[in-house]
């Protein structure tokens, strides 16, 4: 498949854009916006990662003062961790049936967060692992502790944050990679001089492990 047109489609549960692979490109990028994004949000972004890649990016359904997000929170850093878990379980859904869909392998996906998409993409890989290949996470935090701790063995993830994020304090960000790693993950961590903002510093080192860790 070696098409560049771009599926805009609100079936199955999501309002979602998905753009085919090039030069038959097995990867899959799961593009997950932030609060206030969008489904075209993290099109550029994942291009830059990989450009060869598909990519199927949801709109996220929880609105907060009018600003999508992909579940709900209580507060700044204060997770509706019932809403968390239904959330989850909604995309990995949305994923699967998507596969079918659009043709790819559901054992092919690498998910791209950013804050928000980032945190949902980390419940993903804690509670239904079986979904994700690997990912790609900036300005993440732990999103939640599972009842049942899951096997990431195998699982490649790749972390960036800001040592000056006012948004997620070091601390949060450095208790998921430890759970990550604990839990059997291959953990590669970036620290950038920066805030919540992403650079293009980071976003190459993304581009280049992506290559070199999940191909």
């Amino acid at each position: 498949m070696n098409k560049t047109k771009l599926d805009s489609s609100s079936d199955l549960g999501f309002i979602h854009r998905f753009v085919p692979p090039k030069n038959n490109n097995k990867t899959m990028i799961l593009a997950l916006h932030g609060t206030g994004g969008n489904e075209d949000d993290l099109l550029p972004l994942a291009k830059m990662i990989d450009d060869q890649a598909a990519i199927l990016s949801p709109r996220g359904k929880v609105l907060e003062n009018g600003m999508p997000r992909f579940f709900r929170r209580l507060d700044e850093g204060v997770f509706d961790i019932e809403d968390l878990k239904f959330r989850t379980n909604e995309l990995v859904d949305f994923l699967a049936n998507n596969s079918k869909k659009y043709g790819f392998d559901p054992k092919s996906v690498v998910a791209l967060g950013y804050s928000n998409g980032a945190n949902i993409a980390a419940s993903m890989m804690l509670l239904r692992p079986e979904s994700l290949k690997g990912a790609v996470l900036f300005r993440a935090m732990i999103p939640l502790q599972p009842e049942k701790m899951p096997n990431l063995s195998g699982k490649k993830i790749f972390i960036s944050a800001g040592r000056f994020d006012t948004l997620i304090p070091q601390p949060k960000t450095r208790e998921l990679a430890e759970l990550f790693e604990k839990l059997g993950a291959s953990v590669s961590m970036n620290w950038e001089g920066s805030n919540h903002s992403l650079t293009s510093n980071e976003i190459e080192k993304a581009r280049i492990w992506l290559k070199a860790e999940v191909g």
